[in-house]
């Protein structure tokens, strides 16, 4: 029955309010279970006496509420250091009025029951002021201090509160108001133009909501160089109250369950001033949408505060409507010399639309503060509906301070619709270090007015860019996305490093841009040179790019460069992968129109793949000097017209140097052809060199030619053995001999015969030896008688003796 009442008082409450001037019924009356004493002129109320313990005063009322134009003012001491005022009788607090106390004291309001302030609400007081819907305050001794139990005897502390206690189901704590202005400038820091009515204290001080769900609806809240704190919890726990320099700052506990705080209608959280404060939201779905915006300009020479969000399930920025031109977000900016603060985000997921933005700037000489985001999924999309402002997140620099880094870890990021996540430089300083990891992120499209989806390092003026860091699972970047770094002026570009750990895919055309990854020094538009008094002076050298992934896919136009369209020089690109895959007009390019083309080393392990105009390109304009090309690949295939190119104009043309086991499609020619060619060319200067490796053909190893006279082999082969004897090959043992040709040893033991065989070896040396002829018979072809009267057969001369066959013979030793 208490949760149920406590809903109808607040409900009750906004409909009788809901004009805060008819609140006739708007009253502070005490409880009775203290020494409140509350006296009543008019609409105004003031508060005396209470229970005083050490430098803590303690009230107890039935209800407070004050009505427009009037005040509840504490009298107490000017040595009191805080103040415990609760609400026991069950009804909203509707506070549309003023709260005074006296001296530094800080104020703590507790109604279990909901509070609601309405546009016309102020505070003046010396000390922090805490608001809350919890069920009772703690201290260090063990006290509590319960608006649920109130006791007349209840025992007061000397302590310091330590925490506040909420019950099961916090009541809501809403804060109206008219908003703050939507005056500002993109390019200087943002004017501040807070709302006439509006919740504030003193500077260096704490106001602090904690409560159920949190409903800001034009509010304005602000604490010069203090703490701002927002906490929303949706069941029961206690929330750590720490001691600082400004009053407080809240601490939750681990296993918490958090409650939505909303800031719309152009609410502004504003924490600016000498040495800028901080600001820390915690909740379960935190929503900043219509223009709201929380803000800390640092204008002193201390660092900033931080700024933290952090929700358990989702944190929700969109940015101006029809109504308003404001970008909503997060904006931090320094003015001195004093450091910005950095901005910390921790959610499961994070969206940001229509133009709102999360931004750390240094106009200065100090640098700028970081941003780190810790999120599982990250949704960036879109641009304010009536400006070209992009949605985004970012780091600047206009001064001599180096912008922030920007770090982000988490599972998805996805941005889209010209949305950027950039850190850049418009003046001498350096930009920030932009690194990534995650396990996919998807670049894609762009908005209306051309600007791409990017993530990037930019140059605007004379600063450098540092380096980029992208460690995902899979890249994609499409529909005209970009991802690099970019140079507009005479800075230098920083180093791109992507590590992709299943593929990157760049593919599509957004009508006149290409998706694209790279480093590339551009020239910028006369409107910018114009808005920055910028020379049309292109001298920035491109910062190398370095890629690592098992597939690479450059499809429809996409690209992967290092280019300057300046005097200054193309970086390097390196790219290791399984396999490369160039289709309709994809391309990997350093160009220069005038400097030195960059170099392009590539290492494949599978396949590289041009097909369909595509081409692999290492040029220079003017007087520069073609870029060198080094591909190592098992299998290089070039088909439909596409080139490896590494060409000058009036400079030495690049040299280009391909190690494969196969080349097909590709061939070497003097000058571009329809086919696919292989060139290193100079209009007017000297041709670079061309040089193919095959792996296990040397082709520069030329022909041997052979001698012109021909011998004779027969008399160049001595027969051996006879045929008739025949011949045998024995291998006796393991391992001596392997089991084929092609085979090597293994590492089996020998088997090895350690006797003395001399006394068994009786045989000579082996040599060739002529045997006897045969004697050839003869037919008889006449007769004779001879002297002695005998008759002899006559026949022809014996034939020639034919050459007999060499025979192995055995000289025996003596």
């Amino acid at each position: 029955m208490k949760v149920i009442s406590a809903r109808f008082g607040l409900i009750g409450g906004m409909l009788i309010c809901g004009i805060w001037s008819s609140c006739a019924n708007a009253q502070v009356i005490s409880d009775g279970t203290l020494n409140t004493t509350v006296s009543q002129s008019g609409n105004n109320f003031t508060i005396t006496n209470g229970n005083r313990v050490g430098n803590n005063l303690f009230h107890s009322f039935s209800q407070f509420s004050i009505p427009s134009n009037g005040s509840a003012s504490f009298n107490n001491a000017a040595d009191v250091q805080n103040i415990f005022s609760r609400v026991t009788g069950g009804n909203v607090s509707n506070i549309d009025g003023l709260i005074t106390a006296n001296g530094s004291a800080n104020l703590f309001l507790l109604n279990p029951n909901g509070i609601i302030f309405g546009g016309n609400a102020k505070l003046n007081i010396g000390g922090s002021f805490i608001s809350t819907t919890a069920n009772s305050i703690k201290f260090a001794d063990g006290t509590e201090f319960s608006a649920i139990n109130p006791q007349a005897n209840a025992l007061l502390s000397i302590n310091v509160p330590i925490g506040l206690q909420l019950g099961h189901n916090p009541s809501a704590i809403q804060v109206q108001g008219t908003g703050h202005l939507d005056i500002e400038s993109d390019i200087i820091p943002t004017i501040r133009n807070p709302s006439p009515t509006r919740l504030q204290v003193q500077a260096g001080k704490t106001l602090a909501l904690v409560g159920g769900n949190l409903n800001l609806n034009g509010a304005t809240l602000t604490a010069e160089t203090g703490h701002i704190e927002l906490g929303s919890l949706g069941g029961a726990g206690l929330v750590s109250l720490v001691p600082t320099t400004q009053g407080y700052k809240l601490e939750y506990g681990n296993e918490q369950n958090f409650s939505d705080i909303q800031l719309a209608q152009k609410s502004l959280l504003d924490v600016s001033g000498v040495n800028a404060g901080s600001v820390q939201l915690q909740g379960r779905n935190i929503r900043l949408s219509d223009g709201s915006l929380v803000l800390a300009q640092n204008y002193g020479n201390l660092a900033g505060g931080d700024i933290r969000f952090q929700a358990s399930e989702a944190i929700d920025m969109i940015g101006g409507t029809s109504a308003t031109t404001i970008r909503g977000g997060i904006r931090t900016n320094t003015l001195s010399t004093g450091t910005g603060g950095n901005i910390s985000i921790i959610t499961p997921r994070l969206t940001l639309q229509q133009g709102s933005g999360i931004e750390n700037s240094t106009h200065g000489v100090a640098d700028s503060g970081n941003i780190q985001i810790e999120a599982a999924a990250i949704e960036m999309s879109g641009f304010s509906p009536l400006t070209p402002i992009a949605t985004n997140i970012l780091t600047g620099t206009y001064g001599t301070g180096s912008a922030g880094d920007i770090s982000i870890n988490g599972d998805r990021l996805v941005i889209s619709g010209g949305a950027l996540l950039t850190s850049y430089t418009y003046g001498s300083g350096s930009s920030g270090k932009v690194t990534i990891r995650n396990q996919n992120t998807t670049v894609m499209g762009k908005t209306p007015f051309e600007i791409s989806s990017s993530i990037s390092i930019s140059s605007f003026a004379t600063g450098n860019t540092k380096d980029l860091i992208l460690d995902t699972g899979k890249l994609q970047i499409l529909d005209g996305g970009a991802l690099g770094s970019l140079v507009f002026y005479a800075g230098n570009g920083g180093n791109v490093s992507i590590n992709a750990r299943e593929a990157i895919a760049i593919s599509g055309v957004s009508p006149n841009t290409y998706s694209s990854l790279g480093s590339s020094v551009i020239r910028s538009s006369p409107q910018l040179l114009k808005l920055f008094g910028l020379q049309d002076v292109l001298t920035g050298n491109a910062g190398s790019v370095s890629i690592t992934t098992p597939n690479l896919t450059l499809n429809d136009g996409g690209i992967v460069s290092v280019t300057s369209q300046g005097s200054g020089n193309a970086g390097n690109l390196n790219i290791t992968a399984d396999r490369i895959q160039l289709k309709n007009q994809g391309s990997i390019q350093a160009q220069t129109e005038s400097g030195n083309g960059g170099n392009i080393d590539l290492q494949v392990g599978n396949l590289l793949l041009i097909r369909d105009r595509s081409n692999i390109s290492a040029t220079a304009g003017g007087n520069g000097n073609g870029g060198n090309i080094n591909i190592n690949a098992p299998i290089i295939a070039g088909l439909e017209n596409s080139d490896i190119i590494a060409n000058a104009v009036k400079g030495r043309g690049g040299n280009i140097q391909i190690s494969t086991q196969g080349l097909f499609g590709l061939k070497f020619r003097p000058q571009l052809t329809p086919e696919n060619d292989i060139t290193a060319s100079s209009q007017f200067g000297v041709s670079g060199t061309v040089q193919v490796n095959t792996i296990g053909v040397d082709p520069n190893s030329g022909l041997v030619e052979l001698p012109a006279s021909v011998t004779d082999p027969s008399q160049q082969i001595a027969t051996g053995c006879s045929g008739t004897q025949g011949s045998r090959f024995v291998a006796t043992g393991r391992g001596g001999v392997p089991q084929n040709p092609n085979q090597q040893v293994t590492s089996d033991r020998t088997w090895s015969d350690i006797r003395d065989l001399r006394a068994y070896r009786k045989t000579g040396n082996v040599t060739a030896q002529t045997p006897t002829s045969p004697e050839v018979i003869v037919e008889a072809t006449s007769w004779h008688r001879n002297a002695n009267g005998q008759v002899e057969l006559v026949a022809a001369p014996s034939p020639a003796n034919i050459q007999p066959q060499l025979t192995c013979a055995v000289v025996p030793r003596n």
